[in-house]
């Protein structure tokens, strides 16, 4: 690496000349010439700062550390990673990831590996919307939890979670707009908080309509893959047309993709037959879907963005530590494609 050594010999200046021109402070203190000399030298060399120095010297490595439970492994969590990384490049810094691959046993050492190289901050980001435990660092170490809440046992801390049960809110108000009154929902089990928020806003937009909550028209897979759509698919659609709800609000696109599948063994047209409404708009699924898929947008890039600005606010004093915590829930808008239209025989 080009030390500002190799370039003072070079030119045959002191160090501290270099260091002058290099940092913009050698007018009138620095021949013009040798000055230009040291640029040109620096510039075709691509002269970068020592930042261990700097670090030592400002007490900030200017590294924000990045503790996860698998978002760097999931395609769907990567928009989280990629607005932090933005957010901390606008600013001057640079992630630091660890992740533990989901197991809770590793998340204490990744942390500390971590504070041992002195990041400035710490993020930690979970994969899907539930409680997480903060993990204990050092008070001048701000923390913010990403697509998480703090556990109410544990430490305190900053968090950002999308606003599930808006976004499930607005989806079925949007079926409703369209005229349809059997709407039926089908979540998912293996995601609690997410379950429960989108179902609460699924019986709000209901009842705010006027409309009566009918338990048979709400079921439940397993999980959040497509296969595990399948059953409550045909236990709902494999009907009579007056029993066979018009529209669908589904827990998530790959659910909605089961739906699609099991409607068309039917017989059944998407969305003159039936209409579909998905949450998400996960890539490579719901535009790809025929037709595209209206859908709810997790806000997944904007999250990690706004964690890495709170992290960023403590680091520089705009906010004061032992403020209260801030738990943000971001909207969720509707994305809206071909999967929904007036029912065939409106009630």
């Amino acid at each position: 690496m080009l030390t500002m050594k190799d370039i003072a010999t070079q030119v045959g200046v002191s160090v501290s000349s270099v260091s002058l021109v290099l940092n913009g402070r050698d007018a009138g203190r620095v021949n013009a010439v040798v000055a230009a000399r040291i640029r040109e030298l620096a510039d075709t060399f691509g002269y970068v700062p020592n930042q261990l120095a700097r670090s030592l010297k400002s007490k900030q490595t200017r590294t924000i550390g990045v503790v996860s439970d698998r978002v760097a492994t999931v395609p769907f969590s990567s928009a989280m990673l990629a607005g932090a990384q933005e957010a901390a490049w606008r600013h001057g810094y640079v992630l630091m990831l660890v992740d533990t691959g989901g197991n809770e046993d590793l998340q204490t050492p990744a942390v500390q590996s971590l504070l041992q190289r002195n990041v400035d901050g710490l993020i930690v980001a979970a994969t899907f919307h539930r409680e997480l435990t903060v993990p204990q660092v050092p008070a001048t170490t701000p923390v913010v939890v990403l697509d998480g809440r703090p556990e109410d046992a544990g430490p305190s801390a900053d968090f950002v979670v999308p606003d599930e049960e808006r976004g499930a809110f607005e989806a079925v108000t949007h079926l409703i707009e369209a005229g349809h009154q059997r709407i039926a929902f089908c979540t998912v089990s293996a995601y609690p908080v997410a379950d429960a928020l989108r179902t609460r806003g699924y019986l709000r937009a209901l009842a705010e309509a006027g409309l009566p909550a009918d338990p048979g028209l709400l079921v439940t897979a397993v999980d959040a893959a497509t296969p595990d759509a399948i059953p409550p698919a045909r236990v709902l659609l494999d009907r009579p047309a007056p029993e066979r709800p018009t529209a669908v609000f589904c827990f998530g696109d790959q659910i909605a993709m089961g739906f699609y599948q099991v409607a068309r063994s039917l017989g059944l047209s998407i969305p003159s037959d039936m209409s579909i409404v998905g949450f998400d708009n996960q890539e490579f699924v719901a535009a790809a879907l025929d037709p595209g898929l209206t859908t709810v947008q997790l806000p997944h890039r904007a999250m990690g963005d706004w964690a890495v600005e709170r992290v960023l606010a403590y680091i520089e004093g705009a906010t004061e530590r032992g403020a209260d915590p801030v738990g943000l829930r971001m909207h969720c808008p509707l994305v809206v494609r071909g999967s929904v239209a007036p029912p065939r025989d409106p009630p």
